[in-house]
């Protein structure tokens, strides 16, 4: 009998570990199937450039994983029971069923509106396609010196503010950050992104803590009152909230709590990755929810299970980070080096090299969702072992 595997979701991680685990097991002895809600894979890094009209690639993921042994399957997730080891799901025909030996959990987090009062009734995102869509049809419809209000000093919230006022150079954009801007990168990271916001026309509302949004206005916790025909949330992400009513150990913020090598140390059987993780990294720091740390987690997670199913070596690998990729509209960019627990370092590289290298990024982690079975060499092994939930030696800790 094969060994059922589902990957839930087809975001970076998910895709990436269902086609990694396709390259390391054997046809005959895996049935590996991808759920997903939509049928294309979104390339979420590039979200603010739909978001301004920029058409981005359409990748179907029943083209992207034909001839690899993975099933495709069209479906949104409602439930997963651990316990049972099945995901329920639905799709065009109604509600199902599926049973799974190994689960792989990579359905990754949506906007957080934090709570605000009326951020949820006015506010645009771009967390995800839908929300970049709509952002889109909402700076079309917008006349020239109208007022854009991005609230959060993240990397998202740069990227937005700067492709916007790129894009739309005849509004009048603004951040509003909790901190001072860029307070997290270098001195020479900081001097160039109050250069580019300069030179774009962003005006900088640092150490704000937006408390209210309006449908014309953000309102501050000082009492000020910013103009914003429109506002762009930006200020973090909240995960699927699946897994909190679930068995699985998580966090207070829902999060899988996930061992080295992302297996759930709660039951063996599941595997968490991406946003949906809390994984440690060094120093005993979370990873933060990004494509930076959701590649590797995907890495691991796949050689993990793989290793596992066939008697093979578990992965020793530990996760780190080597720099943050900011684009700062398309002719500008800022790569801030950083310590493997993610500090920033004096090095940064800024300026069109910047942009073409975070371009050369974006590029190159859609390539590698887009070929799950090209690139590392393939060694599928045949599976050894039974489930972790049948028997006992895979319930101890690796």
């Amino acid at each position: 009998m094969q060994h059922r595997i589902i990957v839930l979701g087809a975001g970076y991680a998910g895709a990436i570990a269902a086609g990694r685990l396709a390259r390391r097991l054997r046809r005959e002895d895996v049935a590996i199937t991808l759920v997903n809600a939509e049928p294309d894979f979104v390339e979420r890094v590039r979200m603010h450039q739909l978001a301004v009209g920029q058409d981005l690639r359409s990748r179907p993921l029943a083209e992207m994983f034909a001839g690899t042994g993975v099933a495709v399957r069209l479906a949104r997730v409602t439930a997963v029971d651990v316990d049972r080891r099945t995901v329920a799901v639905t799709d065009e025909d109604g509600a199902a069923e599926l049973p799974y030996d190994t689960l792989v959990y990579a359905l990754g987090s949506a906007w957080h509106d934090q709570g605000v009062p009326g951020t949820a009734e006015h506010a645009a995102e771009i967390a995800g396609r839908p929300g970049a869509l709509r952002l889109r049809e909402r700076l079309a419809r917008l006349d020239a010196g109208a007022s854009v209000v991005v609230v959060g000093g993240g990397l998202t919230g740069l990227e937005a503010a700067t492709e916007i006022a790129e894009a739309r150079p005849d509004l009048d954009v603004a951040l509003a950050a909790r901190g001072r801007l860029g307070d997290r990168l270098s001195p020479k990271g900081r001097r160039h992104l109050r250069k580019v916001f300069d030179k774009l026309g962003i005006t900088v509302h640092d150490d704000v803590a937006v408390t209210g949004v309006g449908a014309d206005h953000v309102s501050t916790a000082d009492g000020t009152s910013i103009p914003a025909a429109l506002t762009v949330w930006t200020t973090g992400f909240a995960v699927h909230p699946i897994a909190r009513a679930t068995a699985l150990e998580v966090t207070d913020t829902g999060r899988i709590v996930v061992d080295a090598t992302m297996r759930s140390v709660s039951h063996p059987d599941v595997y968490a990755i991406g946003d949906a993780a809390l994984a440690m990294g060094p120093g005993g720091k979370p990873l933060r929810m990004s494509c930076a740390s959701g590649t590797p987690m995907a890495w691991q997670a796949a050689d993990a299970v793989a290793a596992r199913l066939t008697g093979g070596k578990l992965p020793e690998v530990p996760l780190r980070y080597f720099n943050q990729c900011i684009s700062l509209g398309r002719r500008e960019g800022l790569i801030q080096y950083v310590t493997a627990d993610d500090r920033s370092v004096r090095s940064a590289l800024t300026g069109r090299l910047a942009a073409g290298y975070k371009e050369l990024v974006c590029k190159g982690a859609a390539w590698s969702v887009a070929h799950p079975t090209l690139g590392l060499p393939t060694r599928r092994r045949r599976v050894v072992r039974e489930p972790a939930g049948q028997a006992a030696a895979a319930t101890t800790p690796a």
